[in-house]
């Protein structure tokens, strides 16, 4: 890094640092998003999501490699098995919205997974809502419903889809937390990522073929923008605030609607305009109150273009369960 950017870097705070790496870790999966579209043309999702698993594995080798196959031990192999599937599923439904969907659409709606987690939190872990957060939460659903159009003659079996994944990296998240009480988070993340190249691969083989020399080029784009959004996001957590860094990431759709308008020449309407802003206002007040109360607010995660989960942005120390699926 040449000097004067060095001593530039070193000026600014942890929070503006925290927010820098968060600010591109949305574009780093926007740009996923945006390669899963084109490549989505060709190949189908089953493909797609086995070929994202394979190459973001292959990025993660060495850590098998310094730390051995220990790394695999576990007490709670069904949970962890219980949570593959949750989270390739969850890859499964986004990456067939974000293919047959505008792509600022599916990625907005994606963002109803914080609010999917407070429900799953009551009913699994047991958790108190008070009033105005559940108000909140119930107000993020009625922004969710506006992309998805107030019109039941309307409502698109995609956006269905990708309100699935929501609901399914929030699922899987929750079983990050309930894993988290016994297991290493490097742990949680090599039986992941092992497990859903394996759980992938008999999909893939159904509607297997044999992509062009271009799309090669993307989809080893694709895992690699997937484990740098996740470096990045965990590096903004090493440096920030949760409260401050997190608001950044809602920039990923943003960051979506100007992908979609250059490639796909996709234009948001106004219910996807106005449900967006209803969602990330409902998600910073959840935020605002839980900093108010000294609590460590909702993760989003996810593949993200989260879960991942479901949700589908992997931690590679233990300092922390991934985010995505």
């Amino acid at each position: 890094m040449p000097p004067a950017v060095a001593s530039w870097w070193q000026a600014l705070s942890g929070n503006a640092r925290g927010a820098l790496f968060m600010l591109l870790s949305a574009v780093s999966f926007s740009a996923m998003g945006g390669m899963i579209k084109v490549v989505g043309g060709e190949l189908h999702s089953f493909q797609v999501v086995f070929f994202r698993c394979l190459f973001g594995m292959m990025v993660l080798l060495p850590f098998i490699r310094r730390q051995g196959f220990g790394i695999f031990h576990t007490r709670r192999p069904g949970m962890h098995s219980l949570r593959v599937v949750f989270g390739i599923l969850a890859m499964f439904c986004l990456f067939h919205a974000i293919t047959h969907m505008e792509l600022a659409a599916a990625i907005t709606i994606t963002y109803a997974r914080p609010l999917f987690m407070i429900v799953l939190a009551v009913l699994i872990l047991g958790e108190v809502v008070r009033w105005r957060r559940g108000l909140a939460t119930a107000v993020g659903f009625v922004g969710v419903i506006v992309v998805m159009r107030p019109d039941p003659t309307a409502l698109d079996i995609h956006a269905l889809t990708a309100l699935a994944s929501a609901a399914l990296i929030a699922s899987a998240l929750t079983m990050v937390k309930m894993l988290s009480s016994t297991e290493k988070p490097l742990s949680i993340l090599m039986w992941f990522v092992t497990g859903a190249v394996l759980a992938s691969l008999g999909p893939a083989l159904w509607v297997w073929r044999w992509p062009e020399p271009l799309t090669w080029v993307l989809l080893v784009a694709i895992g690699a923008a997937a484990s740098l959004g996740q470096y990045l996001a965990v590096r903004a957590y090493r440096e920030g605030e949760a409260t401050l860094v997190t608001p950044f990431d809602y920039s990923q759709i943003l960051w979506a609607t100007l992908i979609g308008m250059v490639l796909f020449a996709e234009v948001p309407d106004a219910w996807t305009l106005v449900g967006a802003a209803i969602i990330i206002a409902s998600a910073l007040y959840i935020m605002y109150r839980e900093a108010q109360l000294g609590r460590p607010a909702t993760p989003h995660g996810g593949d993200h273009p989260h879960p991942d989960p479901d949700h589908d942005r992997d931690s590679t120390d233990d300092r922390g369960p991934d985010r995505r699926p």
